[in-house]
């Protein structure tokens, strides 16, 4: 525990994207509004990856990694209200993408990885739970997939991309933030356009 004073993540951080957000026109359907979204989702993604970094090499110890992405899960998802309300869906969107996030990295810091399976076999059942309209199954599969993206498996895309539009594919669209923040753990710049 040598830097006990280690920042993942903060408020003005999150109320920083948000500002951002509320100034742009946003349309989904645009580039730059895609991105930016899509940035303020791999932001958070990539303080979750540090804390599992921070984790596994013995900077932080379960209950310290637990309290920081609780920390961040509490600071993400509270509840957002913009002067337009197609913005405040978008970022519900975003913060609906990151929850599976949340709670595969709790599950990986607490209980580690399952014994048994794949990540597109979680996929698969989480998309079948979401069939059967278990929308609770649903996430603990996905939740099952992202402790094992943590632990260096796969997201196939063609796993995602064979996915129907609903909770599953977004929550699947976090787990891959998840993976790309893993693979790639740099700050993404706020200013960047």
């Amino acid at each position: 525990m040598s830097d006990p004073e280690e920042t993942f993540y903060t408020e003005e951080r999150w109320q920083n994207w948000l500002d951002r957000v509320d100034d742009q026109d946003l349309d989904p359907e645009e580039e730059d509004s895609a991105r930016l979204l899509l940035n303020l989702q791999n932001d958070t993604a990539i303080a979750v990856a540090k804390i599992l970094a921070a984790f596994d090499d013995g900077r932080l110890d379960e209950d310290a990694a637990v309290e920081e992405i609780a920390g961040v899960r509490d600071v993400v998802l509270a509840e957002v209200e913009m002067d337009d309300e197609e913005t405040t869906m978008l970022i519900d969107g975003v913060q609906t993408s990151l929850v599976p996030v949340f709670y595969a990295a709790e599950e990986y810091v607490v209980g580690g990885t399952p014994e048994e399976g794949t990540v597109p076999e979680y996929v698969d059942a989480a998309a079948d739970a979401e069939a059967a309209e278990d929308v609770d199954a649903a996430l603990g599969y996905l939740v099952q997939a992202g402790t094992l993206i943590v632990d260096g498996a796969e997201l196939p895309m063609e796993v995602v991309e064979d996915l129907e539009y609903g909770l599953v594919s977004e929550w699947v669209n976090g787990l891959d933030s998840l993976q790309t923040a893993l693979a790639d753990p740099e700050v993404v710049e706020e200013d960047d356009d």
